[in-house]
């Protein structure tokens, strides 16, 4: 392992300026200069990452693929860098040649290959994996244009494409002789063989070429190096030149259009037919070209024989998108390797896990038949058969409540193809993402395969990584626990519990507030440069940032700031804490529901922001086009962390645990991860409200919520709701928000009024916010709980996370270097 030689990295540098440019360095903008030092950063990890697979291939390492739709990945120049402890080296070296290394890592656009906590935990548990000695390749999409870049306009969200790869990545490999054949349509020929097998033929079937790209995933300070692999589409027929001589220049590139569709945005618009079947052809794409790759991979270090895959291949299927993978590799061991049925579908049992992130019936994908059997015929087929043989094993387990049974538990019924039951059905894993996830799986949403396969059960609690959201995102922060504690937390995160004795200490919490000063000014310098609003950063920085869905109560939270002005404008000389309400989020393309509550968010924060007579008492920000380098402002600066989501709802979430480890306290129901991080921090550190899981479930049951009442009894919130359809936040349209008023009050037929208990809610919201910002006044108890929520924040590292599914689910083995 070489030591990091300053003077070839400064040469590189300049040599990659010349070559990529043909320009001299000093001539280079900022971007240009990003891709110099990028492409030597880039020639510092090559030699781990070849090393690692020779090592892990020596070994007979077993190798985990984690397929997804998401990763969330962020920038990778700073994470590379602190991850190969290279960081003061190659600061002075870049100091030297002109540079900033702030500057450059600023000009690196986000990887777009992911939206909320589902890719971002799949980037987290990458970098835990490495970090951990852990073979790993990440397996997904190589998005284009990836979810899209938010612009707000007027106060509308607007999606445009993000262009992330115009300039192309510097730290992506293009593996042209992996490229693997994916088919699409036709039908399927069964053929007798000479010793009575059946042998199936797909024709008339569309091919693609899956075209995979691989970057680094670099451990912290081990030299380990593990591989995202994303997959781009190319047409196998790219161009037809006879059709394009008759005229038919449509038809000519037809081919060529269809794959590069299957590429070009991460979740298509999926409320038509078009969207649906793109949507499905993307999740097949990229899982068949990742086991075909997988199995040959082995093949090819066994003899050819694939009998143990399981010995040393791991599927981890995250979410329902990549569950067509347990048909997939029962197609592949069938078709391709010879294998009977049964000696297929115990290699698939053992190699497939599923990980569950929802308990949203609408997020456990179901595809229609028609859909599905006619876009993946042979998948379709073995699905079929694989459903047959379960019905006929439930039907023998539970004879007299047999159909009762397969209409809960059927793979395929009523005209869909449930990919949640294949998942379970075909692994030997189910897991949940937190404690309270998985009990409520287990209880109500999964009871019936709980009862049937108990063993397959577990529960995972969500992790992140805490060298990219402290050490990176919080730098101050990382020094002052390291000059307290020693850097063993970056590789163990359950040592912060050492801070714990420093929350009484006077001068560690005037240290420790000065910190998050600092943070809240860099953050109000970025919401000056990019909103153009002037933040006071002695007030409350209120942060909720995460993707926007009824669920998670964005609405709820801006119906207490509308509650606040009231209450300001009503008695302008009531003592009030200047609170700032900071917002991050994006919605889906079709969810207007959605898109509509940023409408009003802006709304009210155009009314409040420039309202002379609250004396900037509130301030409303809306960070335009949320994503990882912003979150890594935002977080380290964030007071209270608004985690309001309806009890049962939020499988675990992930803001909350980059929250909690940068000192803010946790403004949360008693959902998702919230319970255990209040398990770990205590009741008295955290602000806690609200109606528990179990009396969501029970109200949900009983059907004998009425929001109305509240709106009848309690003249406050009536009059919040009022604001909603009488024009006060928007004159120009006053009926533009009555959606959000008939959600919370009109029950129609298809729906309940106030689903998600906004309203239930509300009031024990506004009592927990009076509670904190009392609190927040006592600088002495709140730099107190600060530090304690940091220093309790220890369970929540991805690292004990990825410990857990590689002992109980993975069974794997550290790489070992033998030099």
């Amino acid at each position: 392992m070489q030591k990091f030689d300053k003077a070839l990295f400064k040469k590189e540098v300049e040599n990659n300026a010349r070559k990529l440019f043909r320009r001299e360095l000093t001539e280079l903008n900022e971007k240009e200069a990003f891709h110099a030092v990028a492409a030597a950063v880039q020639n510092q990890i090559i030699d781990d990452w070849i090393r690692t697979t020779k090592a892990a291939e020596e070994e007979d390492c077993k190798r985990v693929y984690y397929l997804s739709m998401e990763f969330l990945m962020g920038r990778a120049l700073g994470n590379n860098i602190l991850n190969l402890t290279s960081q003061e080296e190659i600061r002075d070296v870049i100091n030297e040649l002109g540079l900033n290394l702030s500057a450059l890592e600023e000009a690196e656009p986000d990887w777009a290959l992911g939206n909320g906590g589902l890719g971002r935990l799949a980037a987290c548990f990458l970098d835990s994996l490495a970090t951990l000695g852990y073979w790993a390749c990440g397996c997904g999409i190589r998005y284009k244009y990836g979810f899209f870049k938010q612009q707000i306009v007027d106060g509308y969200q607007k999606e445009v494409a993000d262009d992330w790869l115009k300039d192309g990545n510097p730290f992506e490999i293009r593996r042209a002789e992996l490229a693997k054949e994916v088919r699409f349509g036709g039908w399927v020929e069964t053929v007798q063989e000479e010793d009575g097998r059946l042998h199936f033929v797909h024709k008339g079937y569309q091919a693609v070429e899956a075209i995979p790209y691989d970057t680094p995933v670099v451990g912290y300070n081990n030299h380990v190096v593990d591989t995202l692999r994303v997959w781009d589409a190319k047409a196998t027929d790219t161009f037809r030149l006879d059709e394009f001589d008759k005229g038919n220049y449509q038809k000519a590139v037809e081919s060529a259009n269809m794959a590069r569709n299957i590429v070009e945005v991460l979740y298509p618009n999926d409320n038509h037919y078009a969207g649906k079947e793109l949507r499905l052809r993307q999740q097949y794409f990229f899982i068949s070209a990742s086991v075909q790759t997988a199995v040959a991979d082995y093949a090819k270090r066994h003899n050819g024989d694939v009998r143990k895959l399981y010995e040393k291949v791991a599927f981890q299927l995250n979410d329902t998108h990549p569950t067509v993978a347990v048909a997939e590799l029962m197609r592949v061991l069938m078709d391709d390797y010879h294998l009977t049925w049964d000696e297929s579908w115990e290699i698939t049992l053992k190699t497939c896990a599923y990980t569950n992130h929802t308990i949203m019936a609408e997020a456990l994908e179901k595809w229609p038949i028609e859909l599905f059997s006619k876009l993946l015929p042979r998948i379709y087929q073995i699905v079929e058969e694989i459903n047959r043989r379960f019905c006929e094993t439930v039907r023998a387990k539970y004879p007299e409540q047999a159909e009762e049974k397969i209409a809960k538990m059927a793979i395929i019924y009523d005209g869909q193809v449930k990919m949640a039951h294949l998942a379970i059905i075909g692994g030997h894993a189910v897991n949940g993402v937190a404690a309270l996830h998985t009990e409520i799986l287990k209880k109500q949403e999964l009871r019936d395969f709980y009862e049937m396969y108990p063993e397959k059960f577990s529960n995972k609690t969500n992790g992140i990584t805490q060298r990219r959201w402290v050490y990176h995102a919080n730098p101050e922060l990382a020094k002052w626990i390291t000059a307290h504690i020693g850097d063993q937390w970056l590789t163990d995160l359950s040592k912060l519990e050492k801070l714990a004795v420093y929350a009484d200490d006077k001068q560690a919490q005037a240290e420790f507030m000065a910190i998050k000063r600092h943070n809240k000014e860099r953050l109000a310098k970025y919401v000056l440069k990019h909103n153009g609003i002037k933040l006071n950063v002695d007030s409350i920085f209120d942060v909720m940032v995460k993707r926007l869905h009824e669920y998670k109560r964005q609405l709820m939270n801006i119906l207490h700031v509308m509650y606040l002005y009231n209450q300001i404008k009503d008695h302008p000389e009531m003592e009030f804490y200047p609170h700032t309400f900071i917002f991050g989020a994006k919605a889906a393309a079709g969810y207007k529901t959605a898109k509509l509550t940023i409408k009003l968010i802006n709304n009210v924060a155009e009314v409040i922001n420039n309202d002379p007579t609250i004396q900037d008492k509130i301030k409303v920000v809306f960070i335009e086009d949320y994503k990882v380098s912003s979150a890594e402002v935002i977080i380290p600066a964030a007071d209270f962390s608004e985690q309001i989501s309806t009890a049962s709802k939020e499988a675990s979430g992930t803001s909350n645990m980059k929250l909690m480890v940068n000192g803010a306290l946790t403004m949360g129901t008693m959902d998702g991860a919230n319970v255990e991080i209040v398990q770990e921090v205590g009741a008295e550190n955290a602000f806690i409200f609200g109606m528990s899981s179990d009396e969501v479930i029970a109200l949900e049951h009983n059907n004998e919520y009425r929001p109305m009442d509240i709106f009848n009894n309690d003249q406050e919130i009536r009059r919040v709701l009022m604001q909603l359809v009488n024009g006060f936040y928007s004159p120009e349209d006053p009926e533009l928000f009555r959606p959000l008023y008939d959600s919370l009050l009109n029950t129609n037929e298809s729906d309940r009024a106030d689903r998600y208990f906004i309203l239930k809610d509300l009031r024990a919201y506004m009592k927990a916010q009076e509670e904190a910002v009392k609190k927040f006044q006592d600088e002495e108890w709140w730099a107190r709980a600060a530090i304690l929520n940091t220093a309790h924040a220890g369970k929540f590292s991805s690292d004990r996370t990825i410990e857990e599914y590689a002992k109980d689910i993975w069974g794997l083995d550290k790489i070992v270097f033998k030099d």
